[in-house]
């Protein structure tokens, strides 16, 4: 294969199959958002499959809508859900992912979310009977009932002594997800299997420990075993494509700007920095950017492609480099 042609080649594998990055976890709020909310398929069916295994019941349609939930008046507090959904006959979710206690107190937020959430149901002339029921969902990666294994941990409007359900127009669900540890890993250690686990132990695990290599062999199982999971994986897979792009693009235009700082500099002031910099640091800085970095390849590309005379331009197009790191290999060339 003519150099040419291999280089060629070797630039479409690397548009095919970007270099791994750091992925965000599923906890941070604004990835499970995503992951949930967004306008495709993959995550509608994904959110779905979520509310049935939380609500235990079977949903057939799910809608996304204004995550702020409207005050009652002008100074009143208006909180932003992660995720506000309703389905089937109008009932509504509201689903919200909290990394850690802070100094909200839980245990009052979601009754005065859940409140909210019904009172922006009726309108004037309504009946009281028509307003549908409300579920306020917490996943929460801190334990926020420390003295119980129970998971999850659901609460509803229930007389104090004889404990009967005044209604079931509210439901108030609390996931703490570091009570899935034991399970987890006894799975990655083989003492147990996934038949044990229930459908939201699956959905909270997989949140838990989607970005955890060590658990990769579970994530893949429950991606196999739940159709919910594999679409709410095929979701995130877009999330991660965009963010890769994203830093990659914010790398290359901080890239640029240092270039062209480099190159508006007068030659007294590169004489200076020169100087500046001892001989064993400016070997260190080659070394490393000619062997060390994950642009490996793009780099011993460049450099035989400079050995056999195409210009920089053109090398910086085909491989993707930076100029000022062509520069640095056209340097070690001529040594």
């Amino acid at each position: 294969m003519k150099l040419f042609q291999f280089l060629r080649w070797k630039k479409q594998q690397m548009q095919e199959n970007p270099a791994e990055e750091e992925m965000p976890s599923v906890l941070n709020d604004a990835i499970f958002k995503a992951m949930l909310a967004s306008d495709n398929e993959d995550s509608r069916e994904a959110l779905r499959f979520l509310l049935c295994a939380c609500t235990n019941r079977e949903i057939s349609n799910v809608k996304v809508i204004n995550n702020e939930l409207s005050p009652a008046y002008f100074e009143a507090k208006s909180p932003r859900l992660d995720v506000h959904v309703t389905f089937n006959d109008g009932e509504v979710a509201a689903l919200e992912m909290q990394i850690g206690k802070y100094d909200d107190d839980l245990r009052d937020r979601a009754p005065y979310y859940a409140a909210m959430l019904q009172s922006g149901q009726l309108r004037r002339g309504k009946k009281y009977e028509d307003i549908k029921r409300v579920y306020q969902i917490f996943f929460l990666n801190c334990e926020l009932f420390p003295k119980s294994a129970k998971l999850p941990r659901r609460y509803g409007y229930r007389e104090e002594k004889e404990n009967d359900l005044l209604t079931e127009a509210v439901e108030i669900i609390y996931y703490e997800l570091p009570k899935l540890k034991k399970k987890a890993y006894a799975y990655i250690s083989g003492k147990a299997g996934t038949e044990t686990l229930s459908p939201d132990e699956k959905w909270c695990i997989f949140m838990k420990y989607r970005d955890n290599k060590q658990m990769e062999p579970l994530i893949k199982k429950l991606c196999r075993e739940e159709e919910g999971i594999m679409c709410a994986e095929k979701s995130l897979s877009k999330i991660s494509w965009s963010y890769k792009r994203y830093m990659r693009n914010v790398s290359k235009i901080k890239a640029r700007m240092e270039w062209e700082a480099r190159q508006a500099m007068s030659e007294e002031d590169r004489e200076e920095e020169r100087r500046m910099l001892s001989r064993t640091a400016e070997e260190e800085y080659r070394d490393l950017l000619v062997y060390g970095s994950k642009n490996e390849t793009q780099c011993e590309i460049a450099r035989k492609a400079l050995a056999e005379g195409l210009t920089p331009e053109f090398v910086q197009k085909i491989t993707g480099l930076h100029m000022y790191e062509i520069e640095e290999l056209q340097g070690l060339n001529k040594q």
